[in-house]
């Protein structure tokens, strides 16, 4: 199949090309040019804002899949659907399992309650996902929506705070103090690019799909204890410092974490991938997280440049620490 992504170079979508690509797939990326494109991939050249290129894109491309992992406004999907109406056998969404209200019942299915009170970014979601279902109904707009959980790749050691630098890693090598929301043992889900990628690609072309929103996460379950733990074992570094921080108390210190929190990980992540493993028999995430970000650590070990540290991170950590530690609000390690 020629199967179009609009965005292939980031944490999950570089996998799922590189997937789509070893599966004999012809693997296309709109680009502006800005971004280097894999050899081994054809660069489709677009704007992506723009009507008319996206249209030209899409003659130019002819795909029988087009795959959305940079869609957050409405705007991106109206525009989508008018390019590749009648020119794709297949539209996919990457949306997120933040579309769903929280607290949910568990575990969360994909006919969940949707509504996120807390982050924007989710509800942008949401309003992308019921906008394109109605074109599915109406005019049968080939749309398949996909939901991610928090998915890692070697480019991400994740965390509740800011998993795309590594300046969170850097402290949990260092020894330095770290933060997590309330006691640390919220149930939580980690799942590795590639095992999302073969989900993925096992949607291509698939007609049962169209219509449907899917999740494709691991069935591993972890804690945030548990998780921070596994990546300072995987650094060779001694038992983390964690101080334990309600997570109201986090919010009023760093307003910016209300999304991420009260939106997301300060709830249970445990999510029924019965659906994905009905359409793609055969599926399972392979990879656990002991594994997985023990390979992420092997990989940004190897080069001290592919280390990205934000300094805003770093502060952020330091701040919501301080603030805390001035009401003497730390739990007990």
């Amino acid at each position: 199949m020629r199967v179009l992504f609009i965005g292939g170079t980031g944490n999950i979508s570089a996998e799922c090309a590189r997937r789509a690509y070893e599966m004999g797939h012809e693997v296309m990326v709109l680009t502006r040019g800005k971004i280097e494109v894999p050899a081994a991939y054809t660069a489709i050249r677009g704007e992506r804002h723009d009507a008319a290129s996206m249209r030209a894109a899409a003659d130019s491309a002819k795909p029988d899949v087009v795959i959305n992992f940079i869609g957050y406004e409405l705007a991106d999907v109206e525009l989508d659907c008018a390019a590749f109406a009648g020119r794709a056998g297949q539209y996919i969404f990457i949306s997120s399992t933040t579309v769903h209200a929280r607290p949910a019942p568990l575990p969360i299915t994909e006919d969940a309650p949707i509504g996120n009170a807390f982050w924007e970014y989710a509800r942008k979601k949401a309003q992308c996902e019921a906008w394109l279902v109605e074109r599915w109904r109406a005019v049968r707009f080939p749309v398949t929506i996909v939901r991610p959980s928090h998915t890692y790749s070697k480019r991400w050691i994740p965390n509740a705070v800011a998993s795309s630098n590594h300046a969170f890693a850097a402290r949990l090598k260092g020894g330095k103090p770290v933060f997590v929301h309330d006691d640390g043992e919220t149930p939580w889900t980690m799942t590795a690019a590639p095992d999302f990628a073969a989900g993925l690609c096992g949607l291509f072309g698939l007609e049962a799909s169209l219509g449907e929103a899917v999740h494709i996460t691991s069935d591993e379950v972890l804690t945030w204890n548990r998780i921070y733990h596994e990546i300072a074992e995987a650094f060779g570094a001694p038992a983390p410092d964690i101080r334990r921080i309600p997570t109201e108390l986090v919010c009023n210190a760093a307003p910016n974490l209300i999304g991420t929190l009260k939106g997301d990980k300060a709830h249970p992540g445990i999510f029924d991938n019965s659906k994905i493993k009905r359409l793609v028999p055969g599926f399972a995430c392979k990879k656990n997280f002991r594994n997985g970000i023990r390979e992420s650590v092997e990989w940004l070990e190897q080069d001290h440049a592919r280390w990205k540290m934000d300094p805003a991170t770093n502060a952020l950590i330091e701040s919501v620490l301080s603030a805390c530690e001035r009401r003497n609000n730390f739990g007990s390690p």
